[in-house]
């Protein structure tokens, strides 16, 4: 039996999350040990692992990275704290002479690099070790594994990475798997010279589960609701444009569309950009933060579209698992948007603004024939892709 290690951040509630989630639920463990070794046991979703894993006991160097500098600091991770605070200064600095505009990335690279000296070692040593979660130093330098794999989720051209840095730790690596076609081509686009070890493996979808869970019981204002109902869910962050949901909301309500709310499943550090933009726009009846869900389902069930405004996705799990429970389903053209939706079949992409927005959902909102087309074509459409899973025990074997 093949031992096998798999790392990520947290289980807190998001796509990547619930990818991980459905992998795990679908996994072959009469072949296959696995242990699962998240940095923090923190998330609404730690609950839904399958218990047929080894949940690994916290490393507390490696919770630091769910935590504060300051938090970092009085929990006498001294170190750590410092080499965060020099990520912070060097990102700014050095970013600027190799002229990185958007130093996130660049300054996540620096904090782990600076960080490793201080981090242990996993002691045992597996056959196959697996980083589902960029950054990716932990399985890259402290892990000892036969066959080591990473798993990217990002679309790689909205990035700015310090590229012989990164490279350095691909190169660590024996395969490379990118959730989409979209997803390989702009992560390839950067990093060309790894093009023999990149795979595509999709996100597992498991459409009896979105089934059973979508009809779970819960507190959900949108039963009541009888207006044209639209849901999203999503981070409320700038990735995924939720600014732009609004403003495109308030651009209906001029044109005399009253009858259209929004629905936003989620949460994160936008949150108060978002409603102050609510408020602005006067739209506190009609575009509706339903916060953090443990199971977002229900709320795609009583929709009657989904909409996608993000302004860029590696593959956005929550659009297929709309796609699952049949709904007609708007995405903007963010580059990878296409590897995901059939323009016109089961779902429509449009033109990534505010006004693409609204006329994508003017033109649904008013052709009921169409979003019936989606739906049945939604329904006739198998989304179940657990043979995905062949694809990485072929890789492992």
């Amino acid at each position: 039996m093949n031992n096998i290690l798999i790392a990520s951040f947290d289980m807190e509630v998001g796509g990547v999350e619930r990818s991980l989630i459905s992998m795990l639920e679908n996994f072959d463990y009469t072949n296959y040990a696995v242990d699962l070794m998240l940095y923090k046991h923190q998330g609404d979703f730690l609950g839904l692992l399958s218990d047929k894993i080894s949940l690994l006991e916290e490393v507390p160097q490696y919770t630091t990275f769910r935590k504060s500098i300051g938090e970092t600091i009085k929990d006498r991770h001294y170190s750590i704290g410092i080499s965060r605070i020099f990520s912070k200064i060097n990102a700014d600095l050095k970013g600027k002479m190799k002229g990185i505009t958007e130093p996130g990335y660049y300054q996540m690279q620096l904090m782990w690099q600076y960080a490793l000296p201080f981090l242990p070692k996993m002691e045992k040593e597996y056959d196959i070790a697996i980083s589902y979660l960029w950054p990716h130093y932990f399985i890259a330098e402290k892990v000892k594994a036969k066959k080591k794999i990473a798993w990217i989720h990002t679309d790689y051209s909205t990035i700015e990475p310090d590229k012989k840095m990164d490279l350095k730790m691909w190169h660590q690596f024996d395969y490379i798997i990118a959730v989409s076609e979209a997803c390989k081509h702009s992560f390839l686009k950067k990093y060309s010279e790894l093009e023999n070890k990149v795979l595509v493996i999709e996100n597992i979808t498991s459409p009896d589960f979105a089934e059973k869970m979508a009809n779970e019981e819960l507190e959900n204002p949108m039963i009541k609701d009888n207006r044209f109902k639209i849901v999203t869910v999503a981070r409320l962050s700038h990735a995924k444009g939720i600014d732009n949901a609004v403003k495109a909301l308030k651009l209906l309500r001029d044109r005399g569309y009253n009858n259209i709310s929004w629905y936003v499943v989620g949460y994160g550090g936008d949150e108060a950009i978002i409603k102050e933009l609510i408020s602005k726009h006067d739209l506190e009846d009609s575009f509706i933060l339903l916060g953090k869900q443990t199971n977002p389902y229900p709320f795609i069930k009583e929709a009657d579209l989904y909409v996608q405004p993000s302004r860029y996705e590696g593959k956005a799990v929550t659009v297929g698992e709309a796609q699952i429970l049949s709904k007609p389903v708007l995405v903007t053209n963010y580059t990878t948007a296409q590897s995901q939706v059939q323009n016109g079949i089961d779902g429509y992409i449009c033109e990534m603004s505010i006004e693409g927005i609204a006329i994508g959902i003017e033109k649904l909102f008013k052709n009921p024939q169409q979003r019936n087309e989606l739906t049945n074509n939604c329904k006739n459409t198998d989304y179940s892709n657990c043979n995905e899973l062949e694809k990485l025990y072929k890789v492992i074997n």
